[in-house]
């Protein structure tokens, strides 16, 4: 149960703000919605409270799991799906829409380490960059750090 001004994990949106909680009238019924504001486009999601799990809404991950998140961003000995971009782009969003920060972390890995070895396509490229955004987001929360010092340490990952 997520309180008013908590920042929340909304899938392939990224960090968000519970606002309010209100109450709305559903063919009949009431049912309470959080009211969430996405912190990077200020994109307003009503989510009803008891679909908050099966839509994916999550609490901003552990200090633990950012290491976590670190080791699988450090794998080098990983396979690279080589089938076709567009094969691969859906495969990775599909990762990306679960919401899971260790989904992510493998798409951002796998493509950084994909553009080592071929041109991404413009899609590819926009997909790493949102990769890249929604953890660097994540992470400076999590961390209470600020995102430039986040996406350095990321840069540091992938220079090594």
């Amino acid at each position: 149960m997520f309180k008013v001004g908590d920042c929340a994990v909304y899938p392939a949106h990224g960090v968000a703000v519970v606002r309010r909680i209100e109450e709305r009238d559903v063919a009949g019924k009431k049912k309470k919605f959080y009211v969430l504001q996405v912190v990077d486009n200020q994109m307003t999601i009503m989510v009803p409270t008891d679909n908050a799990d099966s839509v994916g809404l999550r609490e901003i991950i552990s200090n633990k799991d950012v290491s976590t998140v670190y080791k699988i961003l450090k794998q080098r000995d990983v396979k690279i799906d080589q089938t076709t971009w567009n094969r691969r782009y859906r495969e990775y969003m599909e990762k990306i829409k679960t919401g899971s920060v260790f989904e992510i972390a493998e798409v951002l890995r796998n493509l950084f380490l994909l553009r080592h070895s071929k041109d991404l396509s413009f899609g590819e490229r926009k997909m790493l960059d949102q990769a890249k955004h929604l953890l660097v987001k994540e992470i400076s929360l999590a961390k209470r750090a600020e995102e430039t010092a986040i996406e350095e340490e990321i840069q540091t990952i992938f220079a090594s």
